[in-house]
């Protein structure tokens, strides 16, 4: 992160918008250590480029999260679900089958490719996936390790 000072902007019809500056020294006078916060705030930016498709929910039971994604008329064996570095990563890229000699009417179901990225906390790990009904289901869970946990510090009291 380059200096105290962050721009915020977004793309609007290909045009950049500002919306103002923040200092970040402002907003952490009593906090240590939030800058690696701030550097994944600006890593998630980066990775939000997908506009809607494919569609997709994010439910949250207690710890557990699920993320649903709308996947129809897609081969599960076209989607590939990575993660690295904190980021899930899920992609579509269709494999061309052969069919023999089709003439579309319509065609309303989209085979286009994609990649969604999701930025997950450091806490949050990915337990499974399956696909089911043209829905594909990622099961996540927030596991708090014991360092993490609240603990009682004692007062050593000297005489």
């Amino acid at each position: 992160m380059m200096g105290p000072y962050i721009n915020l902007a977004f793309k609007r019809r290909n045009k950049m918008t500002r919306l103002t500056t923040i200092d970040l020294n402002k907003l952490t006078p009593h906090s240590v250590g939030f800058d690696r916060l701030f550097n994944d705030m600006f890593r998630y930016v980066e990775h939000s480029g997908n506009a809607g498709y494919p569609p997709y929910n994010i439910v949250q039971e207690d710890e557990r999260f699920q993320i649903e994604m709308a996947l129809a008329g897609v081969r599960m064996e076209d989607v590939d679900i990575e993660v690295a570095d904190g980021v899930l990563t899920i992609s579509h890229d269709p494999q061309e089958v052969e069919q023999p000699e089709i003439r579309w009417v319509h065609k309303g179901i989209a085979q286009r490719k994609f990649k969604r990225h999701f930025t997950l906390a450091e806490d949050v790990i990915v337990q499974g996936a399956r696909m089911e009904n043209g829905m594909l289901y990622i099961e996540l869970e927030r596991i708090i390790p014991e360092e993490k946990k609240p603990r009682k510090i004692a007062i050593e009291y000297n005489k």
